[in-house]
C-alpha cells in the first residue's frame, strides 16, 4: 500500500461527488489519504427514512446489528452492547433517546433508490463495490473507535455525524477483549470532522476512526470488496485440487542411494515443489474464469434461487417482444472479462460465453427488455435465458427469492 500523507478537505460545490477529476482522486487518494468532500450531493435529501430502516431490520432475511454504549456518570462504565436481527417491531420504542446505532447491510439490495446512488461511483469497478450499509444513530450514538480493512465512502444522509479520524503514519491496532465488536485499546485522532446531509468522507484501508452522532443521523456507507489473501489462496486451492489429476503425484525417478535414511534432503524437497506446480493454473483465461466467479459470489449475503415453472423460451421471448422486462435479481452480481476472441460474463458464480459486446451491454443492463435481447447474439440470448432459469433474472409477476 502507498504512504499515507494527510488527509485534506475540499468542496465539491456541485461538482463531480469527489470534487475533483477521477483520475486526481485514484491518483492522489485512493488507499494513500482520508480525504473530506463538502457538498459532495449537494442539496441530498435521504431516499430512505430512519422508520423504513427500522422496518427493514425487522425482516428475517436482512443482515441488523444495534449497538449500544453504556457510561456512568463518572466515566467508570465503558461498556459495548451489540444485537444482532432481525429486531420485534416493538423494540425500537424502548430504546433510550441516546447512545444506540441501528446499521442494516446490503440495503441497496432491498431499496432501489438507495441502490440509485451506486452509479456515482462508476469512477470505480462495480465489482469492487460490495453493498451500501446504512446506520441510524441516536444522539451519541456510535460503534466505537475502530478499523476496516476495505475502502469506504461515508456520506451523510441526515443529521450530523462528528468523525475523529487518527491519520498517523503507524497508528496503535490493538483490539479490545472485552467486546464482541472489534474496538481500538488506544485511539489518537489527528483530525476531527462532522459532516452534515450531503458531505462524504472517503477512508482508505488501514485508518483508525470513530463517528459520533451529534444528533438523530443517518450515514450511508458504501464499501468496497476486498477479499484477503487467504480468502483467495483457499478459493483457488480448491479450484485447483477441483481440476487436479491423481495421476500427478509426488515422483523420485532420480533417486540415489540416501546416507541417512532419516534425511528428507534438498532433492526431495525440489521434488515437493514439483508435484506443487503441477497444480499451477497457467492457463489465464483459466485464472480468470474462476476469480469471475469467486468475486460475483464472495460475500454475499443472499443469492438468487433456481425458477420453478419456468414458462417455454417462445413464450419468454414472446412476453419480451410485448413490452415485457427480465429484472435482474437484486443479489445478483453480474462482471464481465475478455476470454479468447470474445468474453465471460459472470453472474453469481456462473461463466458464460459470448461476444464482448454481449457482456458488455448485459452486466451493465439491470433488465433486459426486447430491444436488448433482440440486439443479443445466439450465445447472448441463450445466456439470457440460462441465468432466468437459474434465478438471476426475473419475470416482473416472480416474486423476489
Amino acid at each position: 500500500m502507498a504512504k499515507r500523507t494527510l488527509p485534506i478537505e475540499v468542496d465539491a460545490a456541485g461538482r463531480t461527488p469527489l470534487g475533483m477529476a477521477p483520475a486526481v482522486f485514484l491518483r492522489d487518494y485512493w488507499q494513500k489519504r482520508p480525504l473530506l468532500i463538502r457538498n459532495a450531493f449537494p442539496g441530498f435529501e435521504t431516499p430512505i427514512s430512519p422508520e423504513d430502516l427500522a422496518g427493514l431490520a425487522c425482516e428475517e432475511a436482512a443482515l441488523s446489528r444495534i449497538v449500544m454504549h453504556e457510561t456512568g456518570y463518572s466515566g467508570e462504565l465503558d461498556q459495548w452492547l451489540l444485537r444482532h436481527g432481525p429486531f420485534p417491531e416493538e423494540l425500537f420504542p424502548t430504546l433510550p433517546t441516546q447512545d444506540w446505532t441501528l446499521l442494516v447491510q446490503d440495503v441497496d439490495k432491498w431499496d432501489a433508490d438507495v441502490a440509485a446512488l451506486l452509479p456515482a461511483f462508476d469512477f470505480l469497478p462495480r465489482w469492487r463495490i460490495d453493498d451500501v450499509m446504512v446506520s441510524f444513530a441516536a444522539p451519541g450514538g456510535s460503534v466505537g473507535a475502530h478499523v476496516d480493512q476495505y475502502d469506504v465512502f461515508l456520506l451523510q444522509g441526515l443529521g450530523h455525524r462528528r468523525w475523529l479520524v487518527d491519520a498517523s503514519a503507524r497508528p496503535p491496532l490493538e483490539f479490545r477483549t472485552d467486546s464482541e465488536l472489534k474496538l481500538l485499546t488506544q485511539f489518537h485522532p489527528t483530525h476531527e470532522w462532522t459532516l452534515g446531509p450531503g458531505d462524504m468522507l472517503y477512508l482508505p484501508p488501514g485508518v483508525p476512526h470513530h463517528g459520533i452522532a451529534e444528533d438523530a443521523c443517518l450515514t450511508f456507507s458504501i464499501g468496497m470488496r476486498a477479499p484477503a489473501a487467504s480468502e483467495l489462496l483457499g478459493d483457488f486451492v480448491d479450484e485447483l485440487i477441483e481440476a487436479s489429476d491423481e495421476s500427478q503425484r509426488y515422483a523420485d525417478p532420480d533417486l540415489v542411494a540416501a546416507t541417512d535414511p532419516n534425511e528428507i534432503d534438498a532433492d526431495a524437497m525440489q521434488r515437493v515443489l514439483v508435484a506443487l506446480n503441477a497444480l499451477r493454473m497457467n492457463d489465464p483465461d483459466r485464472l480468470g474464469d474462476w476469480f469471475g466467479r469467486f468475486i460475483t459470489q464472495y460475500r454475499s449475503a443472499g443469492e438468487a434461487m433456481p425458477a420453478t415453472d419456468l414458462p417455454p423460451r417462445i413464450e419468454i421471448e414472446w412476453t419480451l417482444t410485448h413490452g415485457g422486462q427480465l429484472l435482474r435479481h437484486p443479489w445478483t452480481r453480474m462482471a464481465w472479462r475478455r476470454a479468447g476472441r470474445g468474453a465471460r460474463l459472470f453472474a453469481g458464480g456462473l461463466s458464460l460465453p459470448m461476444p464482448v459486446r454481449d457482456a458488455r451491454r448485459l452486466a451493465a443492463a439491470t433488465n433486459v427488455g426486447d430491444a436488448l435481447y433482440a440486439g443479443l447474439s445466439q450465445a447472448g440470448r441463450d445466456a439470457v435465458i440460462e441465468l432466468l432459469a437459474a434465478g438471476h433474472y426475473q419475470l416482473p409477476s416472480d416474486e423476489a427469492e
